[in-house]
């Protein structure tokens, strides 16, 4: 969400960035997730921007998700109703994050958000910072009585986490963090993944997990670079000082330089110095010349 000097929205920045990613040929595009900012946006600007990502998606036949998420269930439940009349290939959303959610109440509010949604299928964001985290074989009870749930977005683990993965959570589409999108392909867990590799560059994102399916060994080993590039140039910003996952998508995309995101958040929220930009940009170019072509 490109964001001016005064903190207003730049729609005209917003719909440029949506025709590069149509141009990349990216399978969808969705809107409102962490780097979106859909947690410091009024009603009438979340309507917006959803309105122009339909507006813009529906000609170049684009599909879209829009994400509805809302801390508050009945903020999220209205944005639901909004959205489905947009008519995206799917709605996303989050639990109730102010107070943690039981697995009970989880199930009830996906039945509410289902109910809001009609006819149109809907995936869960389930982040690592969610103030619960279920575990598979919880998210499964979970899901299970509510069949418009078809996807959902989570952090993964290690190999006993895809172990769990595959034994519960099969019946769902599973969307692992981006640049650990070619060891969930591997290890016959990932349908894919609403991509940070995608901030980086959306044209080689694509190209990389179209290699997936040519050749396995080849993308994890880009995914072993993208990983050591993002360990060390990248999370320390967060481990270290405190900047927030919003943050860094943002500088990613500023990176990659392929569209005029800019790095600047909507306060209170702290951004990173554009003047870091350039040196972060060579570093990764040298790494990871597949996904910064």
């Amino acid at each position: 969400m490109p964001i001016n000097d005064d903190d207003s929205i730049d729609f005209a920045r917003l719909a440029d960035e949506i025709e590069h990613l149509i141009a990349a040929g990216v399978d969808g595009i969705y809107s409102n997730g962490t780097a979106g900012e859909f947690h410091n946006q009024t009603e009438e600007e979340f309507d917006a921007i959803q309105q122009l990502l339909a507006d813009r998606c529906r000609p170049a036949a684009m599909p879209f998700i829009i994400g509805a998420c809302q801390a508050d269930p009945r903020i999220s439940l209205e944005r639901v109703r909004r959205a489905a009349r947009l008519e995206p290939e799917a709605i996303q959303v989050i639990l109730p994050d102010w107070w943690p959610v039981t697995a009970e109440e989880a199930t009830d509010f996906l039945g509410m958000a289902a109910e809001a949604a009609g006819s149109i299928p809907l995936v869960l964001y389930h982040p690592p910072h969610a103030k619960r985290v279920f575990a598979p074989v919880e998210l499964a009870a979970i899901l299970a009585p509510v069949p418009q749930v078809v996807g959902v977005k989570l952090a993964d683990g290690d190999l006993s986490w895809y172990k769990q993965a595959r034994q519960h959570l099969g019946a769902w589409g599973i969307y692992v963090p981006g640049h650990h999108l070619a060891t969930g392909v591997k290890l016959d867990v990932a349908v894919g993944a609403f991509s940070n590799v995608a901030c980086l560059s959306p044209f080689g994102a694509q190209r990389w997990t179209a290699s997936m399916g040519r050749d396995i060994e080849r993308a994890l080993e880009v995914e072993q670079r993208l990983c050591a590039f993002l360990e060390d140039h990248i999370t320390p910003l967060a481990k270290v000082h405190g900047y927030s996952n919003a943050a860094l998508d943002k500088l990613l995309a500023a990176i990659g330089g392929w569209a005029d995101v800019g790095t600047r958040l909507r306060r209170p929220y702290r951004w990173l110095d554009p003047q870091i930009v350039p040196g972060l940009r060579e570093t990764a170019r040298t790494a990871l010349p597949e996904i910064m072509l």
